[in-house]
């Protein structure tokens, strides 16, 4: 029985080291089916031993208890206040002023965390294991949710060996990432069962289920941003170095937390994580101030409902309320014809909205969006507006349901719906004008020939004054029937036709996705042009064409299809008769890099951030918009901003300009 209590007390300290390396550090450093081996090795042990179990310190044991009937009330010790928000930066300023005025002192270093927009829980730890977990409630009773708690697995059931207090409660937030979200509201549309709002509400209904069973099978996270009661040891003398232990002791901190001086430093916080807001990996609401010293929060004390030292300073709001005045169809590139709303103007993000995307014709059916209603409309950064649902008991009585045309708005082409798609096309080609325009757009733009000057306007001027059909017109432009455009002249036209000549001059990967070619991004054109000539390539058979990494049976069809269609062969040979050429470096490129990840952060002397993307893309690698713990590497420019943080942090490897030129000159 001892070699069996060894092997069990084994396998669950690597499952548990194995488990803080992946959720709270974001590192793992064994592959899935490692863990997931070890793990059956447990199961298979405790099922056999079960006396042996360890139910407070099992990863086996996380999910499985009886539904309950109700949850209990759970009191808190020390109240779980709410904050006082700020909304603008005057609204700081006059924060950190009473700071000062009430400490007397000239600057005050804070601790700035990021605010997420999920559900606030109590974690009580004694003697390093998990006894209770609490809803916040109203601030002063929550309710009991331990056994729901215990089956997310970034949540320790056991603290690290450490100098941790005896007795401890971490604060901090459950919610679902942006992944989780789309991950459970897609199973939950395959299940024809009722979809979330948003990631909050997910969260929530998910972590209030009677049954813990429910709860495991959803998605959820959590983050630690301070502590309640402490018994029976010492906590460091700043909230940041609290965050750190916490972190130390298992409980995983958000990396997108800095300790600053000064309200200067604040607003610079604040408006670095609002312009990074829309990449994060989970949604936020706005940025939290704490002030850092624990003795100065003392002396700082309480209002009736929130403390005196912290403060929210919220985002402007991503969703608002707006009336749907009509739906217009647009046709895109490839026919797409997508349902938009035309909106009663509305603020939303900082932005005023007057149009909204209803995406395709399954999910305006399924949100049932007519024109009168009045709806939610939502924004988050950069990304398009989007119709989020309708408030149905707003609903005026003569409604009708909106149903997409049987031909093109644009050209009157019969417009189809491929059975699987969820996407109506134009079935007119080339010969509609929306998706002729839209392929000259895109061939010129800065990611594909890089056409300076070549604008959406000019290009509809161009086409609608007969001066441009399809993309080889391009370069058949005459500079006095240019210049005779409105808004144009000499000069701009020479310009123009200037930037036309040298796209001549191109590479096969950037040509390829000029050519609009259907599920052909930057990375599969990157990846073609590697393994094959441009003739190879047009006479590829699907089987060639899904040897090719990241190509399957779909692309490989839609490829074989766009060099069978004579149109799009006309033209290709159209381009090449009027000079396109590359060098054919089929055989000299190197996948050297491939499989690895790079984020770039910061401004880069030798080439533009465009150009480092492409050059490493040529290698094999990844570009990423974000740093995390599958991040190979960071290129770190001038002024690198919080990713460099975040990088180090998760032990990133970092390289200068310097370090990135050297590897992108070996062979």
């Amino acid at each position: 029985m001892g070699s069996v209590e060894s092997r069990l007390e084994d396998l669950r300290r690597q499952l548990n080291e194995y488990s803080y390396r992946y959720h709270v550090l974001d590192e793992p450093i064994v592959p899935d089916a490692e863990y997931d081996r070890l793990y059956q090795e447990l199961v298979e042990l405790e099922r056999k031993h079960p006396d042996l179990i360890i139910p407070a310190d099992s990863p086996t044991q996380r999910v499985g208890e009886q539904p309950l009937s109700e949850f209990a009330e759970v009191r808190h010790e020390v109240p779980m206040l709410s904050l006082d928000n700020a909304f603008s930066d005057e609204d700081m300023i006059a924060f950190d002023k009473r700071v000062r005025d009430r400490l007397d002192v000239a600057e005050i270093h804070y601790a700035a965390e990021v605010k997420l927009d999920g559900l606030a829980i109590s974690l009580l730890y004694e003697q390093g294991k998990l006894v209770r977990a609490a809803t916040r409630g109203d601030g002063a009773t929550g309710e009991d949710v331990t056994v729901n708690i215990r089956t997310i697995k970034s949540i320790p059931l056991a603290l690290r060996p450490s100098a941790f207090p005896t007795r401890l409660e971490a604060r901090g937030e459950v919610f679902m990432t942006r992944a989780g979200f789309e991950e459970l509201n897609n199973r939950q549309r395959e299940q024809e069962e009722k979809l979330f709002a948003n990631p909050r509400n997910a969260a929530a209904g998910s972590l209030r289920q009677l049954d813990p069973r429910i709860t495991a099978a959803r998605p959820l996270q959590f983050l630690a941003h301070g502590i309640g009661i402490v018994g029976g040891g010492e906590l460091p003398s700043s909230h940041f170095e609290i965050l750190q232990s916490l972190k130390t002791w298992g409980l995983p901190v958000s990396a997108e937390t800095e300790r600053v001086a000064g309200i200067d430093a604040c607003i610079g916080f604040y408006r670095k994580i609002s312009e990074t807001r829309a990449r994060l990996p989970y949604e936020i609401d706005g940025v939290v101030f704490k002030v850092d010293d624990l003795a100065q929060q003392a002396a700082l004390g309480f209002v009736s409902r929130a403390p005196r030292w912290a403060v929210a300073c919220k985002f402007p709001p991503e969703e608002a309320v707006t009336k749907v005045l009509g739906i217009e169809v647009q046709v895109g590139r490839t026919g797409a014809l997508t349902p938009v709303a035309r909106l009663e103007p509305v603020r939303v993000g900082g932005v005023t909205v007057t149009n909204a995307t209803l995406h395709n014709m399954d999910e305006v059916e399924r949100k049932d969006v007519r024109v009168g209603d009045t709806v939610v409309v939502r924004r988050a950064g950069d990304v398009i507006p989007e119709v989020a649902r309708v408030l149905l008991e707003s609903r005026p009585q003569e409604t009708h349901r909106f149903s997409m045309p049987d031909n093109c708005p644009v050209c009157g082409s019969p417009a189809e719906r491929i059975e699987g798609e969820a996407v109506v096309r134009c079935t007119g080609g080339l010969h509609c004008r929306a998706q002729s325009i839209q392929s000259i757009i895109h061939f010129a733009s800065r990611r594909a020939m890089d056409i300076e000057g070549l604008g959406d306007k000019l290009v509809e001027q161009l086409f609608d004054t007969g001066l441009l059909r399809n993309v080889s017109d391009l370069y058949k432009l005459e500079r006095e029937k240019v210049a005779a455009l409105d808004r144009m002249g000499e000069k701009s036209s020479e310009n123009l036709l200037r930037a036309i000549s040298a796209s001549k001059y191109a590479q096969l990967n950037r040509f390829l996705y000029a050519l609009g070619i259907r599920e052909v991004g930057e990375t599969t054109a990157s990846n073609l042009a590697r393994h094959f000539t441009l003739d190879a390539l047009r006479s590829a058979t699907e089987e060639e064409l899904c040897e090719i990494k990241d190509v399957g049976p779909v692309v490989a069809g839609n490829i074989a299809r766009f060099f069978q269609d004579e149109q799009n062969t006309s033209v290709i040979d159209a381009l090449l008769g009027a000079g396109i050429v590359w060098e054919n470096t089929q055989e000299e490129q190197t996948a050297d890099l491939q499989g690895k990840t790079f984020v770039i952060t910061g401004t880069l002397a030798a080439l533009s951030r465009n150009e480092t993307k492409d050059r490493l893309i040529s290698r094999g690698a990844k570009v990423s918009g974000s740093v995390s713990g599958k991040t190979d590497y960071l290129v770190a420019g001038e002024n690198p901003g919080s990713k460099l943080d975040k990088a180090n942090s998760l032990g990133v490897q970092i390289l200068d300009e310097a370090e990135l030129m050297e590897m992108l000159k070996k062979p």
